[in-house]
C-alpha cells in the first residue's frame, strides 16, 4: 500500500508536467494519462508529449550508444576478443545497477519534498538537486561540476564525431571545417525544452542506431578478414585499460537518468528501464564490434571509427547519414540538462517564451564548439571522459550518495523504495555498492586514468592541438619533374 501511495503521490504531479511543457510555449497539453490513454488522439501529442515507460525506454537505449558504436571495434584491438565482450556485459550490468540507485534516490528525494507540500509543476528535477536534497550542499556542488563537465565533453564528442562521419561521405572539406558546419546545426537544439518532447527523436535515433550497428556486423563478415589479419591484443598495458574505459564509458550514459524520469507520468516506474535499455543494446554493440575485430584485427588500432575501413558504397553511406542524425539527437539529449542548470542560474527556467528560453541557452553551445576544435580526437577522448568523469558521475557518487542516504536505520525503515526482489537485503546492496566504489576507483579512475592520459597526450603530440583534420589519410606526395636535358 505504502509503494502505491507513494506512486501515486508522484504521479499526482503529471498535471503539473504537462503543465509544465505548456508554459514553455506548446500549447494543448493535456493530463498525462489521457496523453496515452482513452483521451482525444492529437497528431502534435503522438510526436511531441511522450511520458510513458516506452518513451524512457527509447530514451534510455537511444541515448547509452551513438557515436561510442563507432569506437567500440577500436576498443576491441586494444583488449582483445575475449576482454572486449566480458568487459562489455560487466559494465552494461554494473551501469545498469547505478542507473537503479539514481531512480531510488530521485523517488527518495521526491516523496520527501512531496511530504512537505512542495510543488515542481515549472521545476525538472536535476541530479544535484536530488544530492542537494538528500545529502546536502557539499554533495551538490561535487554532483553539479562532475555532471556538468561530463555532459559538456559528450557533447563535445558527438561534435567531433559528426566531423569525423561526415567526412567519410564527402572529404573535399576537412574535419575541422565540418565541426564549424556542425556545431552551427546543433545549436538548433536549444528550441526543443525539455525530455518530454524527444519522443519521436528518441525512436528514430535507436532505429537508425540499430541499422548503424547491423550494417557494421554484416559489412564485416561479407567483406571477410583482411589479407593477413592478426588478433595479437593485448599487448600493452596502456591500450589495455584505455579500451577498457570506452566501455566503461559506453555504459556510463546515464547522466541524464533523473532528467528523464521527470520527463514520465509515472517516474517510480523507471526502476528496470534502463536494465531493459542495456539488454537492447547488448544486441547492437556486440555483433558489430565482434565482427568488425574480427575482419580487421589490428588494424583498427589506428582507425578509431569503424567507417574508416569499411569500402564506399551506398549502405555505408546511408549509415554515416543515419548515425550523424543520430548524434544531432544524442547531442540534445547531452546539452539538454545543461541548458537547465544554466536557465536556473540566470533565473529564464520559468520562462513561459521557447524563443527567449531559446536565447537564454545559446551561451552554452560556443564553448562545445571551441572544445571540439581544439581537441579532435575521436575515440581516444571517449576513454579520458570516461575516466576522468563518467567514473565519478554514474558510478562513484551515485553508489556512495546510496549508502549514505540510507545509513541510519529509521531511514531504511522509512525509505520510498525498498531493495528489490532479487537482493531483498539493505546489507546486500551496501556491499554490491562498496564493490563498485572501489572498482571503479582503482581500475576504472585510477588505471583507466592513467592509460587514456597516456594515449591521450600521444595524440596532441602526434597531431597538436587544433588538429586540422585527425587521422585522415595523407594525400600522395606528387612526384617530382624529371630533370630538363643540358643542351
Amino acid at each position: 500500500m505504502a509503494r502505491e501511495q507513494l506512486e501515486e503521490a508522484i504521479v499526482a504531479d503529471g498535471n503539473g508536467k504537462e503543465e509544465e511543457v505548456g508554459v514553455m510555449g506548446i500549447a494543448g497539453a493535456g493530463d498525462g494519462d489521457e496523453q496515452h490513454g482513452g483521451g482525444k488522439f492529437s497528431m502534435k501529442s503522438f510526436l511531441w508529449h511522450g511520458g510513458s515507460v516506452w518513451d524512457a525506454w527509447f530514451s534510455c537505449a537511444s541515448n547509452q550508444v551513438a557515436q561510442v558504436l563507432l569506437t567500440l571495434p577500436y576498443s576491441f584491438s586494444q583488449l582483445g576478443m575475449l576482454s572486449g565482450v566480458l568487459l562489455q556485459i560487466f559494465y552494461g550490468f554494473l551501469g545498469s545497477w547505478t542507473a537503479y540507485l539514481i531512480s531510488v534516490l530521485y523517488v527518495e528525494y521526491r516523496s520527501r519534498k512531496e511530504k512537505e507540500g512542495v510543488s515542481f509543476k515549472n521545476h525538472v528535477i536535476q541530479w544535484f538537486e536530488v544530492l542537494d536534497g538528500l545529502l546536502g550542499p557539499y554533495w551538490k556542488a561535487a554532483g553539479l561540476a562532475f555532471n556538468c563537465t561530463f555532459l559538456l565533453f559528450g557533447s563535445v564528442i558527438q561534435l567531433i564525431a559528426c566531423a569525423s562521419n561526415i567526412y567519410y561521405i564527402n572529404d573535399r572539406l576537412d574535419k575541422r571545417t565540418w565541426t564549424y558546419i556542425f556545431g552551427a546545426c546543433c545549436a538548433t537544439t536549444v528550441f526543443i525544452p525539455s525530455f518530454h518532447n524527444y519522443r519521436i527523436w528518441s525512436f528514430l535515433g535507436l532505429g537508425m542506431t540499430t541499422y548503424t550497428a547491423w550494417y557494421l556486423a554484416i559489412a564485416a563478415l561479407i567483406n571477410g578478414q583482411v589479407e593477413g589479419v592478426s588478433h595479437t591484443g593485448p599487448t600493452k598495458l596502456v591500450l589495455y585499460f584505455t579500451g577498457a574505459t570506452n566501455i566503461l564509458y559506453t555504459f556510463g550514459g546515464h547522466a541524464v537518468t533523473v532528467e528523464i524520469m521527470h520527463a514520465m507520468w509515472k517516474p517510480a516506474k523507471f526502476k528496470y528501464i534502463y536494465l531493459l535499455a542495456t539488454l537492447y543494446v547488448f544486441t547492437l554493440t556486440l555483433p558489430s564490434a565482434s565482427a568488425m575485430y574480427w575482419a580487421f584485427g589490428d588494424e583498427l588500432l589506428s582507425h578509431s571509427n569503424a567507417f574508416s575501413l569499411l569500402p564506399k558504397n551506398g549502405w555505408r553511406d546511408a549509415a554515416v547519414i543515419l548515425m550523424l542524425i543520430h548524434q544531432f539527437i544524442t547531442f540534445g539529449f547531452a546539452c539538454t540538462p545543461l541548458y537547465f542548470v544554466w536557465e536556473k542560474m540566470i533565473g529564464m527556467h520559468d520562462a513561459k517564451s521557447i524563443f527567449k528560453r531559446a536565447l537564454a541557452r545559446l551561451p552554452i553551445v560556443v564553448p562545445i564548439w571551441f572544445l571540439a576544435i581544439i581537441f579532435p580526437f575521436f575515440g581516444p577522448i571517449n576513454s579520458a571522459v570516461g575516466a576522468l568523469l563518467v567514473s565519478f558521475t554514474v558510478y562513484i557518487i551515485p553508489a556512495l550518495a546510496h549508502i549514505l542516504t540510507y545509513r541510519t536505520a529509521s531511514a531504511r525503515m522509512n525509505a520510498a523504495e525498498k531493495p528489490p526482489f532479487f537482493l531483498p537485503s539493505w546489507a546486500g546492496m551496501f556491499v554490491v555498492n562498496v564493490f563498485i566504489v572501489v572498482w571503479v576507483l582503482v581500475v576504472g579512475f585510477g588505471l583507466g586514468g592513467w592509460a587514456s592520459m597516456v594515449n591521450f597526450i600521444r595524440q596532441i603530440d602526434t597531431f597538436g592541438l587544433f588538429a586540422k583534420c585527425y587521422q585522415c589519410p595523407k594525400p600522395p606526395v606528387p612526384a617530382a619533374p624529371a630533370p630538363l636535358p643540358h643542351h
